[in-house]
């Protein structure tokens, strides 16, 4: 039983305002959007009159998935659902809570709805984090309407996801913020001068600090659309400049270096090493060796990619040009010999040759062919002429009888069946 003296996530007034921050706050969260006509990006679910934006308008919200890369607004989107819709905003972290804790929610957001009849807006980061035990936990509160779930991935819903409850919730896909927009963004917080970087720096002198659109720009282009990432990027570069004009270089200072935006676990990390295989196969160099940098540049590991350029060699190209797997295989060792940066270089000399090189899967498709009619027949024998007759007794059952040496014919071939009696005369390899 609950204990009732216990402090409930709800014991906030009702009215607090849910979307308050704390001026100390870092620039990412002071800059929140407020409202849905600050909120920038993802048009194509929030636009004018588009199904999320009308669902928030008539308050008929269902629980919902937002599936993205980071910095594109899921949090904050939920923030503004439950606030539009005057929901108790309620977050909830897949990396430290528990069972325990998801009953102890759904028993408060049950009291109010009782006491108070109002909603509750769980926003759950992270969601593909919780096992298949803690995600089923949220069923029969989705399905009776305790709660309206909102849970927040940058994996693939399909294959992070419980089917019982993805198929309770609406997926939302929100897209990677463009170059243009995240530049949008870091102006507003340059001028704002209620919660951005808009009020003079009073330590250095009376001025504001200023960056020109261009370093803006710049700045929103390296952090690969996280709109958060670049926010508190450029707040550590104006609070740590010496100077009120701010440079690329200090921008360059605070950022470390470009944050490309790569899950080696996750759906980018399989999304960027099939394009990267797709333009060897395509024969286009250029694609090939810009897909291989974005693995490079963003931590991929270099043996996963010396593997795949192995693999490929074969499958691709085969024997129609059998020098593409040996350069392949130097790669793959010169990459576990040096490691990275040194490695690049091999990759990269791999990859272009592979993709310069002359096409042909028909290896591939003899293989599983060949694959499938041997999974079918695992009970078929070998025929005797095939057969090792290393004893007397094998050679009395006829092992080896009638066996035909390649090498004492003129061609190196002997007319002799070498398949299985069901499978004779069956035709795998044709060559180009």
């Amino acid at each position: 039983m609950n204990n009732p003296n216990a402090p409930s996530l709800f014991d906030e007034p009702l009215s607090h305002p849910p979307l308050l921050t704390d001026p100390n706050a870092p620039l990412a969260e002071r800059m929140r959007p407020r409202v849905l006509d600050e909120f920038v990006g993802q048009e194509q679910i929030v636009g004018p009159g588009k199904l999320l934006r009308r669902l928030i308008a008539e308050d008929k919200l269902t629980s919902m998935i937002f599936w993205g890369p980071p910095g594109t607004g899921k949090t904050t989107l939920a923030r503004i659902i439950a606030h539009h819709t005057k929901a108790n905003f309620v977050p909830f972290s897949a990396v430290t809570s528990g069972i325990k804790e998801i009953k102890q929610v759904m028993a408060d957001a049950a009291s109010l709805r009782t006491k108070a009849n109002r909603k509750t807006v769980l926003f759950v980061d992270e969601i593909h984090r919780f096992n298949r035990a803690q995600q089923d936990a949220f069923l029969p509160y989705v399905e009776n309407g305790t709660i309206t779930l909102i849970g927040a991935t940058t994996e693939n819903p399909s294959f992070e996801i419980n089917s019982a409850l993805l198929s309770r919730m609406r997926v939302f896909v929100l897209n990677q913020l463009s170059v243009e927009q995240v530049a949008a963004i870091l102006r507003h917080a340059m001028d704002d001068e209620e919660r951005g970087l808009g009020k003079p720096v009073s330590s250095r002198s009376n001025l504001k600090s200023q960056v020109a659109d261009e370093q803006l720009l710049w700045l929103a282009n390296q952090t690969g659309g996280d709109a958060r990432n670049a926010l508190n990027t450029l707040e550590l570069a104006v609070t740590s400049a010496q100077a009120d004009i701010i440079t690329e270089n200090d921008l360059r200072e605070a950022l470390q270096r470009a944050n490309a935006i790569y899950d080696k676990t996750g759906e980018q990390h399989y999304n960027l090493i099939s394009a990267f295989i797709k333009s060897i196969r395509n024969s286009d160099a250029d694609a090939t060796l810009y897909w291989l940098a974005r693995m490079i540049e963003g931590g991929e590991d270099p043996m996963f990619i010396a593997r795949r350029i192995v693999h490929h060699a074969a499958e691709d190209i085969g024997l129609a040009d059998p020098q593409a797997l040996v350069i392949a295989t130097a790669a793959a060792h010169a990459t576990h010999l040096i490691g990275f940066p040194e490695a690049r270089l091999s990759l990269a000399e791999a990859a272009v040759y592979l993709a310069n090189a002359p096409k042909s899967n028909r290896v591939y498709l003899a293989y599983e062919a060949a694959a499938e009619d041997a999974r079918h027949t695992q009970a078929e024998p070998v025929p005797l002429h095939l057969r090792n007759a290393p004893t007397k007794l094998m050679k009395g059952l006829d092992y080896g009888k009638d066996y035909k040496y390649a090498h004492d014919y003129d061609d190196h071939k002997a007319e002799m069946d070498c398949l299985p009696e069901t499978l004779k005369g069956k035709k795998y390899y044709d060559p180009v």
